[in-house]
Order: structure tokens, then sequence, then C-alpha cells
């Protein structure tokens, strides 16, 4: 290996390894979660129906930048219940809970750190039809980016509107996909 591929390979594990290292501890914490969710729990949830599915995702996506369980949840309440309006009912709390994050950015505080990812979503939120499209395609996939998104949404003015139901969107997705696999490990 030469010195630059070396740099290069030090640079990359630099710069990713504590997004790689908390997305691994979120995911096994979904999985241990779902694991011991004991059946009568998840019975006990089921007399909360689509609103806690709605509730749980709103707290849950309430908190900026620290990733909170839900999905097992969401997951389970599928099992016992209609999986479509547990999907919508999911998605809809965690665009309502996402507007926290668009809310602190709209405050205009500067809490977002400089890189090249949110420079790239900075001018995205700049252009009014590539930033739905931009906040569909991040909200859709289970990730920690999508917070500086929302800040940085709120901080360039995308209308509230735009942003929910951008958001809303990409969370259909994302709950779709949640419910499937919880679908999927039903006999776990």
């Amino acid at each position: 290996m030469t010195s630059t591929s070396v740099k290069s390979t030090q640079r990359f594990w630099h710069r990713w390894w504590r997004p790689i290292l908390i997305s691994a501890v979120a995911l096994l914490l979904n999985v241990i979660m779902y694991v011991f969710m004991a059946p009568r729990l998840v019975l006990r949830l089921g007399r909360f129906g689509y609103v806690g599915a709605f509730v749980v995702a709103a707290i849950a996506n309430a908190t900026i930048l620290i990733p909170v369980p839900y999905y097992p949840v969401i997951a389970r309440l599928a099992q016992v219940l209609n999986i479509w309006v547990v999907i919508l009912a999911a998605a809809a709390g965690s665009a309502l809970g996402e507007s926290i994050a668009y809310f602190v950015g709209r405050s205009g505080k500067g809490i977002v750190q400089q890189s090249t990812l949110n420079d790239w979503i900075q001018r995205q939120m700049k252009h009014p039809w590539r930033a739905p499209l931009v906040l569909f395609a991040l909200s859709a996939p289970p990730n920690p980016i999508f917070d500086v998104a929302g800040l940085l949404a709120g901080v360039f003015g995308v209308p509230l509107w735009v942003f929910l139901v951008s958001v809303f969107l990409g969370r259909i997705v994302r709950m779709g996909l949640v419910v499937l696999a919880g679908l999927s490990f039903a006999w776990i």
C-alpha cells in the first residue's frame, strides 16, 4: 500500500467510525428489544391501537441526534393490528416528531457543524423543487442524517407543509419496511 492510500483509509475511518458505531448500536438495541418483547406486552400495546403507534413514533422522532429504538414496537403492533393503518399512524407520528428539528432550525441557532454532507444538504434546501425530494430521500431509510436535513430545512425556510408532506411520504416507505421486517420475523 502506498502512503496516499493509507492516509485515505485513515481519513475514511476517522470520519465514519462514529456514525457506523452509532448505527450498529441502534440496530443491536432494536433487535434486542424486538426479541425480548413479551407477547403479553404486545397485546397490551395493541389496546392503545393506532394512537399508540402514532405517539410512540412521535416521541421517538422528537429527539434530535439521539436514536431511540421504537421500530420493534411498530413491528409488533403490526402483528396484532391492521398493517396499513399502523404504517400510516406511525408515519404521521414520525413526521410530527421530526418537526421538532425543523422548528429548532427555524429558531435560527447555528448548531449544525460544517461538513461536506451538511454543505450539500444546505445547497439542496435552498432550491424549492429539490428540497422536498431530498427530504423524502433522506427520511425514507433509517439514518441519523435526517436530523441535520430537518434542521437545515428549518434554517432555510422550507415551508412547513412541504417539510411535513415530504417527511410523511418518506416515512410511509420506512414504516412499511419496518412492518415488513416485523412480519417476516413474527415467529421469533
